[in-house]
């Protein structure tokens, strides 16, 4: 696995094996991951996207205590993108951005209290991702993904869900105490 310029975020490139059949490649596997990254992955739920070309889901996360995610592309391409949504780190507001595809068959690791938001290039994109707690309502938070502060470079028109079109700026999430502070990274 690879770091990525936001911290707690890694990139993971497996090596698939192909033959008459087809193909195979291991996508996650928590010894692996945890002698990697130096985090532990607890599998709580599993979701799975199904998006038109265009859609733009994120920019996500969940206020204490996180929800890491574990992210991957099975069917067509998106553009993923991690934020650093975290009051107080170095990165604030910095963004990286990873084509994940059916053919690269790479994932993305993504830290409790990272921003997470992705698009789907190609219609009928298919992402599936592991997350580390169950998912809450009343933790769920986001900031709107076209906020000019930002400046993600989105390479489509975006096409929002109500929820991510009446998201907070940055600079709004900031000002009502919504974001996570940084804090030392324990895994």
């Amino acid at each position: 696995m690879k770091q990525l310029s936001i911290d707690g975020v890694w990139l993971h490139e497996p090596h698939a094996y192909s033959d008459n059949r087809g193909v195979f490649h291991e996508w996650f596997r928590s010894s692996s991951f945890e002698s990697e990254t130096g985090f532990d992955l607890p599998i709580t739920q599993a979701n799975c996207t199904f998006s038109r070309q265009g859609t733009l889901r994120g920019i996500h996360f969940s206020a204490a205590p996180g929800q890491a995610k574990y992210v991957t592309c099975v069917r067509g391409a998106v553009l993923d993108v991690a934020v650093d949504l975290r009051a107080g780190s170095p990165a604030f507001g910095s963004w990286e951005g990873v084509r994940l595809d059916d053919e690269n068959r790479r994932a993305l690791y993504l830290a409790p209290d990272v921003g997470h938001g992705f698009m789907a290039l190609t219609e009928g994109a298919v992402v599936v991702y592991l997350c580390s707690n169950e998912y809450s309502d009343n933790l769920s938070r986001s900031v709107h993904p076209l906020d000019p502060d930002l400046a993600i470079d989105w390479p489509l028109e975006a096409v929002l869900s109500e929820r991510d079109a009446s998201a907070p700026s940055l600079a709004q999430a900031r000002a009502q105490g919504l974001l996570p502070l940084a804090r030392p990274r324990s895994g």
